[in-house]
């Protein structure tokens, strides 16, 4: 089914563990992965031996295949595995995984009815799956960025992990081709950093990974198109909120953000050195 007409997701940028056998010229991983699949009848096997798990890195490459070679009811039965069923970082959770992703390649097929499952997910325990929902939104906005950037003016308003989860969705460099669509990253992120004083429980894990998506993302658009966010991020290195200036702070040496303007960069950082005193 290499030659169908389906979507298939990107390859992943990160956290893929690398294989030790070599590839044939012209044929990625990921596609030598599908056919492995398409041949396969213990599909679910499969994915659990070659997923990487326990280990510090999933096999993405795999999913990526997986979420082209599965099918809507493959992945519902996969998205059905709880916490309990499937914990952090054991190969059940890859088939969580997986399913998230195949969500994603069916929204780039057109299959909006699956947004509010992936919402859900979004404010899943497992981070893996966090992260899967992104690059599900990924997936989605590769086939209609307009439409994944309308979907997530709503979960920007929506919890912390629904807002992370829209932050690291939209802040992907291939996705930031035009001048149109990188100004309403930056409308996102500006609603996403001005929420994070108005946010009580500052130990919290969704609000320690939204702030942690902002402390990268705002570098991501700026590096797509400075001169279109340099106010605006100006203006919040003129914060004196603690959380925000880290926020400020971390992009500010993020090396792509320092290819894009050196002397801007420096003389930003110049003037936020002073770390403010963290609120009682």
């Amino acid at each position: 089914m290499l030659a169908s007409a389906q979507h298939t997701p990107a390859a992943p940028s990160y956290h893929s563990r690398p294989e030790a056998s070599g590839t044939l010229p012209g044929v990625s991983r990921v596609d030598e992965y599908r056919r492995a699949l398409s041949r396969r009848r213990d599909f679910d096997a499969y994915l659990r031996t070659h997923s990487g798990l326990p280990g510090p890195r999933g096999n993405l490459e795999l999913a990526a295949a997986a979420a082209a070679e599965g099918d809507r009811r493959r992945f519902d039965r996969y998205l059905r595995l709880t916490p309990d069923q499937a914990p952090e970082n054991t190969p059940d959770v890859f088939l969580v995984v997986c399913g998230t992703l195949g969500y994603g390649r069916l929204l780039a097929e057109g299959d909006l009815t699956l947004l509010p499952r992936l919402r859900r997910l979004a404010n899943d325990p497992r981070w893996r799956v966090r992260e899967a929902v992104a690059m599900a939104l990924q997936s989605w906005g590769d086939a209609d960025t307009s439409a994944l950037l309308r979907e997530m003016r709503c979960w920007i308003r929506g919890s912390l992990l629904e807002q992370r989860a829209a932050v690291a969705a939209v802040c992907e460099p291939r996705l930031l081709t035009s001048r149109r669509t990188t100004n309403a990253v930056f409308t996102l992120l500006d609603r996403a950093t001005r929420h994070l004083p108005r946010q009580a429980d500052r130990k919290s894990e969704p609000f320690r990974v939204l702030r942690q998506a902002l402390g990268y993302a705002w570098s991501v658009a700026l590096a797509a198109d400075l001169e279109l966010g340099r106010e605006r991020f100006e203006r919040w290195a003129g914060c004196d909120n603690p959380d925000i200036h880290w926020v400020v702070r971390q992009n500010l040496t993020k090396n792509r953000l320092r290819r894009a303007d050196p002397a801007w960069t420096r003389r930003v950082l110049t003037q936020t050195g002073r770390t403010p005193r963290r609120a009682a």
